[in-house]
């Protein structure tokens, strides 16, 4: 056991030694008249880079009507602007050198692009077209809406976790749109109009609504004069209007219950915690670490290593811009009821909340939790995310910085205090979904 402390606090050194080798006055920023920022950490540890793009638009700018439209963007930015046809911007991408990706969520939109240094221009090119010119095309918006209406549909056939947690989402959130699932509703992907889309594009697409994180071995200088070449021309706009929906406090426990034809039941608990930026978030990121991450979490341990109760569980919470949800998610093994899964999983969270943690297990999930930060930033893709999402979510890229020692401070007591504040019956929604027999 000493050997593994030891080993541990070397690994840890070492990685720590390599993100102290980066600091924050390393990273460049500079924004352009069109209130497009930008990020920029010159790295030569190989003669690649790469450019996130994250854009502040995800399923809670949407209502009732145009759920689905952030989503439905991700896969339009691919299909024509006006200088690159349908599916040009990826032939034109590997033709460089490049690969590229996109995500979508409740949050943000980001688009990723990995090149060769020497293809920071076109690069650049095939970016600001899709933003000042994207095309949106009748009939490319017919036949990416059949894409997406297939994606939803077998998204929920195929993914347990996805049915149980949309459902979920749709309970726990009475008013905040975040109620809304990413991919959005199959009566409004069916109804989107042109309008609908354009007004999306220009209220959301617009410079002043994004940031631009670019690593690698590019110099700042170059960064600017592809950004004042291609993206300074694009014009702003009004920036979009603020979500001014606040979620009230939940006062009692809500359930729902739905069933499908699985072998066992899944059970999903979503309890409300505040946003990214709040004081408790590193607590709460611990508090889930020591309850499913390893073999030896509590939920873990007590539920599929020690018995057979679950064959599988998990827990998470999202990066938020308002006050989103902590989410545990279990299997049952065989012959084990929703109930029974749900008291064993409220029992660990007891002891937890009554007798709080050991100093040597909060220490083991700290150790686990900076290795994985660290190793993180070990990649220019990494710390081009990280840097993006700490500046987007924590308000400040600087926080990335901070994040080892908020990471370190956080106490046992903290632990046992974010467990009794948010792990409460009145605060969570509680989502069964039962084998069809069982009906």
């Amino acid at each position: 056991m000493i050997k593994k402390i030891l080993l541990t606090a070397a690994l840890m050194a070492g990685f720590g030694m390599s993100f102290a080798q980066t600091k924050p006055e390393d990273v460049k920023t500079f924004t352009l008249e069109n209130g497009m920022k930008f990020l920029v950490l010159e790295d030569k540890s190989i003669p690649n880079a790469n450019m996130y793009l994250f854009w502040k638009v995800g399923s809670r700018n949407e209502v009732h009507g145009i759920t689905g439209l952030s989503h439905f963007f991700e896969h339009m930015m691919f299909n024509g602007s006006k200088n690159f046809g349908p599916k040009e911007f990826d032939r034109f991408m590997e033709a460089n050198g490049g690969s590229n990706n996109a995500y979508t969520s409740e949050n943000v939109t980001v688009y990723t692009d990995w090149f060769q240094k020497d293809a920071l221009e076109p690069i650049f090119k095939l970016e600001s077209d899709r933003i000042a010119s994207l095309s949106i095309d009748p009939k490319m918006v017919e036949s990416e809406r059949g894409v997406v209406l297939s994606e939803r549909s077998t998204g929920l056939e195929n993914s347990n976790y996805r049915l149980i947690g949309e459902l979920v989402q749709s309970v726990a959130f009475q008013e905040h749109p975040y109620m809304f699932p990413v991919i959005g509703f199959e009566s409004d992907i069916k109804s989107w109009t042109q309008e609908d889309l354009e007004n999306y594009f220009k209220t959301y697409y617009s410079p002043n609504n994004a940031t631009v994180v670019v690593v690698g071995d590019v110099t700042l200088e170059q960064v600017k004069k592809m950004a004042d070449q291609y993206m300074a021309p694009i014009p702003a706009r009004g920036l979009p209007p603020k979500i001014r929906t606040v979620e009230p406090p939940q006062n009692g426990e809500r359930r729902v219950t739905a069933y499908k034809d699985i072998a066992t039941p899944n059970i999903l608990m979503a309890y409300h915690v505040p946003e990214t930026k709040h004081e408790d978030f590193y607590a709460l990121d611990l508090l889930s670490s020591l309850l499913t991450s390893g073999n030896s979490s509590r939920l873990t341990k007590s539920l599929v290593m020690d018995s057979t109760i679950a064959t599988n569980v998990s827990s998470f919470t999202d990066q938020s811009f308002d006050p989103s949800l902590f989410i545990i998610y279990a299997i049952a093994g065989n012959n084990v009821s929703a109930p029974d899964l749900e008291k064993a999983i409220d029992n660990q969270i007891d002891m937890v909340i009554k007798n709080g943690v050991k100093d040597e297990e909060l220490q083991k999930v700290k150790n686990q939790k900076l290795m994985e930060f660290y190793h993180t930033l070990e990649t220019i893709n990494g710390k081009a995310n990280s840097l993006g999402s700490y500046d987007v979510f924590f308000g400040d890229y600087k926080k990335m910085f901070e994040a080892p020692d908020l990471y370190k401070k956080v106490t046992v007591e903290d632990i046992k205090r974010v467990a009794a504040k948010y792990f409460t019956d009145r605060n969570r929604t509680v989502g069964y979904l039962i084998p069809e027999k069982s009906k």
